[in-house]
């Protein structure tokens, strides 16, 4: 998937006939995740209006953030769902809106909960032994992230998210490839890192690390409104994350930028793979499809410096 600045596009490679037709006759609802599907690749292009450009308001800092992320997270989920879809192989077995809306919410609820809510529970056991609120903090700041790191980590062990984290490297690999002015094709990105400053890998570490100075001076009162600040503050969290992405990826050449990205960089080791090059042709197409709606006519390189993100 690759976001530009008014438009977004989501690019599929679908099974092949062969392929769903050796799943239905094994009574298998999809093609198994761990298998490259063999079909061609299909692109869905979307505009990209975003209320941020209706309301002045909007354009604060940290308010802005809140609302690109959210905005994010809508797109996010409709282009999972475009994939998903594609796998299934018909319209008919399209997955139903119901379906995809309880998914989101379990999906918010289970980042809060796990993130938030049980760091600031489990620091609550000790709470009396801990003795000061910039103590009781800073520990669940440590389990917090904590948390968030063994959760990256199962994730990235398991197979079936093996061949997602193979795009996901896909997809920085051809922004690089964007980003440096040459021809986009799947044998030019493969030249170029799977890691990328402006991944959401980086940001939800950041996340994590604000998290514990936003919460410090609220020092420690009494349990329930420790469980109201934790959900309450997510939005605020996220506009600062959100604000220090844009200013580091900004300065992003200096000594100092490189050394707060360093860790989330780093972290990307798990949530992307090298892919292969028909998985980069798969990015390059959605990438282009990006690039031909937002400048028709002109070429990657006549468009360096065009806002193009994963």
């Amino acid at each position: 998937m690759m976001r530009g600045v008014a438009s977004w596009a989501v690019a599929v490679r679908a099974p092949s006939a062969e392929q769903l037709a050796e799943r239905r006759a094994e009574g298998e609802d999809a093609v198994d995740p761990e298998e490259a599907a063999g079909g061609e690749i299909a692109v869905h292009a979307f505009p990209l209006t975003s209320v941020l450009a209706r309301h002045r308001l909007l354009r604060l800092p940290v308010l802005r953030g809140v609302v690109a992320l959210g905005e994010s997270l809508g797109i996010g989920f409709k282009a999972l769902g475009i994939s998903a879809n594609a796998q299934l192989g018909t319209e008919d077995e399209e997955l139903s809106p119901g379906v995809w809306a309880g998914t989101i919410v379990l999906a918010v609820l289970l980042a809060v909960g796990l993130f938030f809510v049980v760091p600031v529970g489990l620091t609550s056991l000790i709470r009396d032994q801990l003795g000061s609120g910039w103590l009781f903090w800073l520990v669940e700041g440590a389990v917090r992230t904590a948390i968030f790191l063994a959760y990256i980590t199962a994730l990235s062990r398991l197979r079936d998210l093996r061949r997602v984290f193979e795009y996901h490297g896909a997809e920085h690999k051809t922004i690089s490839c964007y980003e440096a002015g040459l021809e986009l094709t799947p044998a030019n990105a493969a030249r170029f890192s799977r890691l990328h400053p402006r991944c959401g890998t980086s940001f939800l570490l950041i996340v994590m690390i604000v998290a514990i100075f936003v919460f410090a001076p609220l020092g420690l009162p009494a349990w329930y409104w420790l469980l109201a600040t934790r959900v309450l503050g997510v939005p605020v969290i996220a506009g600062i994350s959100f604000e220090l992405i844009k200013l580091t990826g900004r300065h992003r050449a200096r000594r100092w930028a490189k050394v707060v990205m360093w860790p989330g960089m780093q972290l990307q080791r798990l949530t992307t793979r090298e892919p292969d090059l028909d998985q980069l042709a798969v990015a390059v197409a959605a990438m282009q499809a990006v690039l031909a709606t937002e400048t028709p006519g002109l070429t990657a390189a006549d468009l360096v410096g065009v806002e193009v993100v994963a």
